[in-house]
């Protein structure tokens, strides 16, 4: 108890609105640690840490638990099932908390919210856990695919899927970065301060900058209680945005005094470094489907206070007659089974299946048939996902060669030449996690012929 606050009852309810209410990781986390950004850092880290670990390693947990309980997971009701997950993670992974206290501290819960039935039963499993960690026999590494799907808890679709198609070295790669811890990724403004003074206000703060590769502004930080707490971010000198995300601009190449219409562009990471580039001419008019989302992209507008951006409500797959054929560069970044930043949004891959992966790619092929239409002649148009499906990113792009007036164009001119390849040669990119130093994504560039 922290404050008032039970900081493990509070990581319950996160992960049951993850697991059981079906919300992004990422969205609840966050919103929980604005709430709380009253609460010391160690216990923010500590929230952190177990939320994101009981989620990353979910099947992990899964597969030690039932080798102790007489009642499989999946029967379990949800909030003893995330009370024994948390516990067993914190078992396993974190040699900071004593054994007594994880298994004393579940049971308290489990009363705390009703359970007084199945206080013995958790304390029996946990303790159990305990005592015999290091004996649980785990799938020998023969048997590479159920030894992979639980040593990294991965999907077995994935695993089998990735095996064929990247082989064993190139699969546990991504499967180890997955599991990583990953630091924050920001952006320096370039139009605002002069970068040495940002990162050095940074410093200032106490907090662990280091270059990040291949975009020459881009760093990762470290050490830091929350984004809110930091002077640079307030004052609108820096973007939280990974890598990968800054190379679909960094592509693209932006001219001042273009008009750039950015699709699908909550919360406005790449409408920023468009603008960005532009100096301050020009125009990028960012656009997403709800008003939460456009307003998550007025805020990041608003806080750097740039002045060639604006967002509105526009859905993606309906088209825009005022918009025909008036842009310079369309950003298509449309929305994704998001494979590639699952070491930041670890529910992603309990969510997956073949049918959803098909209905993405019909949403897919509607707003790209959209993004090329406002394309002018000789213009630009970037197809980017967050993921690393050969039929969201190759397929599409084939697709897009094979029914629109495109022709791929060569990336390596604005690209770092540690990505360089054949096939940024020919005009895209796939990155892929612990292969490349940064999210999995997918990056093309293709001219409209005029």
């Amino acid at each position: 108890m922290t404050n008032g606050v039970n900081l493990r009852e509070l990581i319950l309810e996160i992960l049951l609105e993850i697991t059981e209410d079906g919300q992004p990781s990422h969205v609840v986390l966050g919103q929980v640690l604005a709430k709380y950004q009253f609460l010391p850092r160690q216990d923010r880290a500590f929230i952190t840490r177990v939320c994101e670990g009981t989620l990353d390693f979910q099947i992990q947990l899964d597969y030690i638990i039932d080798q102790f309980s007489n009642v499989p997971v999946e029967k379990m009701k949800a909030p003893i099932r995330e009370i024994l997950r948390s516990g067993v993670y914190q078992l396993k992974y974190m040699d900071s908390v004593p054994d007594s206290a994880v298994c004393n501290e579940a049971v308290k819960l489990a009363q705390r919210k009703g359970f007084y039935n199945l206080k013995g039963f958790v304390n029996g499993v946990l303790r159990n856990i305990a005592r015999n960690l290091d004996s649980v026999k785990y799938p020998p590494r023969e048997n590479l695919e159920e030894y992979l799907s639980v040593h990294y808890s991965m999907p077995m679709l994935l695993v089998k899927r990735w095996l064929k198609e990247y082989g064993k070295e190139i699969t546990e790669k991504m499967f180890m970065e997955f599991v990583r811890e990953h630091p924050t990724t920001i952006r320096c403004i370039e139009t605002r301060r002069d970068r040495e003074k940002i990162l050095e206000s940074l410093r200032s703060q106490q907090v662990t900058v280091e270059k990040a590769p291949y975009v020459e502004n881009a760093y990762y930080i470290s050490d830091y209680n929350h984004i809110l707490t930091l002077d640079a971010f307030l004052k609108g000198d820096i973007q939280v945005q990974d890598v990968s995300s800054m190379l679909v601009s960094e592509a693209a190449n932006p001219q001042k005094g273009d008009y750039v219409i950015d699709m699908c562009a909550a919360p406005g990471g790449k409408t920023i470094h468009m603008a960005d580039k532009m100096e301050g001419y020009g125009m990028v008019d960012a656009r997403d489907v709800s008003e939460y989302k456009v307003s998550l992209i007025q805020d990041n507008i608003s806080r750097i206070d740039l002045i060639n951006a604006s967002a509105k409500v526009q859905d993606g797959t309906r088209f825009d007659e005022a918009s025909r054929e008036k842009a310079d560069i369309v950003v298509a970044d449309v929305p994704c089974s998001g494979y590639g930043v699952m070491g930041k949004k670890p529910d992603i891959k309990y969510r997956i299946s073949e049918n959803k992966e098909d209905e993405l790619v019909i949403l897919q092929r509607k707003i790209l048939h959209q993004a090329v239409q406002y394309v002018k002649p000789g213009g630009i148009l970037m197809f980017s996902t967050c993921t690393i499906s050969r039929k969201e990113n190759q397929n599409n792009l084939k697709w897009l060669l094979e029914n629109y007036p495109l022709e791929c164009e060569n990336l390596d001119p604005y690209l770092d030449e540690q990505l360089h390849s054949e096939t940024t040669k020919r005009g895209y990119l796939q990155l892929l996690p612990g292969v490349h130093q940064c999210d999995g994504f997918f990056v093309a560039r293709l001219r409209k012929k005029a």
